[in-house]
């Protein structure tokens, strides 16, 4: 008996690129000059702020691991300024810009860093172990990936609380490769949670280019399986990130389910203080520096449009530097905790 002839199979509804969800990468908002100026003054604290963490630790005062965030810091400060009270962050280790973006304590933030009991877990988590339930800060995670699935639960939380608030789970373009992630991309598209999973693709992993270790290597096509739509941002404009914050947590809100954004942009320094990142040419990063630095696009911006002038922009660093000085002055002679304090916050 003749077979009847198959009919091609239908093309999936669900793009990855999410333009058949409505969804394409928003033009930069047009910011006020008091925006440009906030962004500005927050991309600086983190910035003076990592490298005053960067000297401290070739000082010896910072120990075990350090990961800095010079050069990224236009993601986090355009995604919070996309957020309301309540809306949550977690994300990996490299996590001091994360912190400072959520208005955590700089103090509270270099104190950590140098084991001290002034420090934000009390001195005994350091620099990728870092917490604040008041801020909606929820770490700070050593273990790759891990708070991918921790991420998730939040949202979860949120969701069934009903509570309109949304989770950002940040991570990198190497733990994108981890098994947990898509565990957590099927239960949050499955559940329709409110989780921004936000991938800062650096392009080099803990050291080796995303060519070389992604068979799909534009990451916003990452939740495709799952039907989770995602865009690619210019991480290095800090315009840009709001943009897409807004059109994220708005699609979140409106019980749409999770989002992915791929966040294109580049850290100067290596994975770690101890990575001297021979896997990448100085001319590449010097490149990046002068043409796609995130602070030095807003300050270009402000100077254009004379909203500010030189002097009131270094006024403005004074000011940022005054502020990292007197953390770093703080860290480096408050009291190392009392032995008691390795047995709270245990349970037995």
């Amino acid at each position: 008996m003749a077979t009847a002839a198959r009919k091609a199979p239908a093309k999936s509804k669900s793009r990855s690129d999410g333009k058949s969800a409505g969804l394409s990468a928003p033009k930069p908002v047009d910011f006020t000059k008091d925006e440009e100026l906030d962004a500005y003054r927050r991309m600086l604290l983190i910035r003076r702020f990592e490298e005053k963490a960067g000297q401290l630790y070739g000082m010896g005062f910072i120990g075990g691991f350090c990961h800095l965030y010079i050069g990224q810091e236009a993601v986090v400060t355009g995604m919070k300024m996309a957020l309301v009270d309540g809306d949550q962050m977690i994300t990996a280790y490299r996590d001091h810009g994360h912190m400072l973006a959520m208005e955590l304590s700089p103090r509270g933030v270099m104190a950590e860093l140098t084991g001290r009991r002034g420090g934000l877990s009390r001195g005994k988590g350091g620099s990728m172990h870092m917490f604040s339930k008041e801020k909606h800060f929820y770490g700070g995670h050593g273990i790759v990936g891990a708070q991918v699935s921790l991420g998730t639960g939040l949202a979860f939380a949120n969701r069934y609380r009903d509570n309109n608030n949304v989770t950002l789970t940040y991570f990198g373009d190497g733990a994108a490769n981890q098994g947990q992630v898509y565990e957590s991309f099927n239960m949050a598209s499955l559940w329709k949670l409110p989780v921004i999973y936000i991938i800062e693709n650096n392009r080099y992993a803990m050291g080796t280019s995303v060519s070389r270790s992604s068979a799909e290597t534009d990451f916003s096509h990452r939740g495709a399986s799952f039907k989770i739509p995602g865009i690619q941002v210019d991480g290095m404009d800090v315009r840009a990130v709001k943009a897409a914050g807004d059109l994220a947590t708005e699609w979140c809100r409106a019980g749409k389910g999770p989002l992915i954004l791929e966040m294109q942009t580049y850290r100067y320094r290596g994975h770690s203080m101890s990575d001297p990142a021979k896997y990448r040419s100085k001319e590449e990063v010097q490149k990046m520096r002068s043409e796609r630095d995130p602070i030095e696009q807003v300050k270009a911006r402000l100077l254009e449009k004379k909203w500010a002038d030189e002097d009131e922009l270094k006024t403005i660093d004074k000011e940022v530097r005054d502020i990292v000085a007197d953390a770093a002055e703080f860290a480096q002679n408050d009291a190392e905790p009392d032995p008691s304090e390795l047995w709270t916050d245990i349970v037995l």
